[in-house]
């Protein structure tokens, strides 16, 4: 190259070492680009594993206890079911299984649906249902800590319904709520009404067969014409 250039050889070790420096510069450039493997995120592996029946998921190995759902409704019993008690004027009291999310209305009909004639306004049947609770239908009103003071404590504490019940259209069963009524005293005041076109105060329920005056004083805080 030095004859058929006619370089000299300061001129031609310049020049090798600039095509030198260039494949090194190519090697690193090519070297720099090549496609490298990306690992992916922990959750994308996780997701994968289980949809592959790996650790983790419903479907894995055996000898694998797979976790606690994140999902999961709280308040719940085991396999997404709850046990409520449902107890008062329903056709079949007792303990009901319902699934996870059932509401009071629900509850009602797996206890075979209300008592004709009771009164249900005072329930939320909207309410959804948590695990272990009690649904009382058409009972008295609970009573209040032993010592509990306040305005409509007397009436509170004598085991009444919340509101007044009316004797001029409550049912034989609305009546069976009151404290010491039971269903013989309550037909007794259903049939006086029948006989006396109604009751016009409170008073004439002295006149009904079966309540004594230590009854009428308990009764009467609860009632209305």
């Amino acid at each position: 190259m030095q004859l058929r250039c006619g370089l000299e050889p300061r001129a031609l070790a310049a020049l090798a070492v600039v095509l030198v420096g260039a494949a090194v510069f190519a090697a690193a450039h090519f070297w720099s680009a090549r496609p490298e493997p990306v690992r992916a995120p922990d959750r994308v592996a996780e997701a994968a594993a289980v949809q592959d029946g790996g650790p983790g998921s419903p479907e894995g190995p055996p000898g694998l206890t797979p976790g606690p759902d994140p999902g999961a409704r709280p308040g719940t019993a085991p396999g997404g079911q709850i046990v409520v008690d449902v107890s008062g004027k329903v056709r079949r009291p007792g303990i009901q299984h319902l699934p996870a999310g059932s509401r009071v209305a629900d509850a009602l009909r797996a206890a075979g649906g209300v008592r004709a004639g009771t009164d249900v306004s005072a329930l939320n049947r909207a309410r959804v249902l948590t695990d272990g609770e009690q649904v009382a239908v058409g009972m008295p009103a609970a009573l209040p800590p032993a010592g509990a003071t306040g305005a409509g404590g007397g009436a509170a504490g004598q085991g009444g319904p919340a509101t007044p019940v009316s004797l001029g259209t409550a049912t034989v069963e609305q009546l069976e709520t009151l404290p010491g009524v039971g269903p013989v005293l309550a037909q007794h005041i259903v049939d006086y009404r029948t006989e006396h076109g109604g009751y016009r105060s409170v008073d004439e329920l002295r006149e009904v067969n079966g309540i004594g005056d230590r009854r009428f004083a308990d009764l009467r805080p609860l009632v209305r014409p």
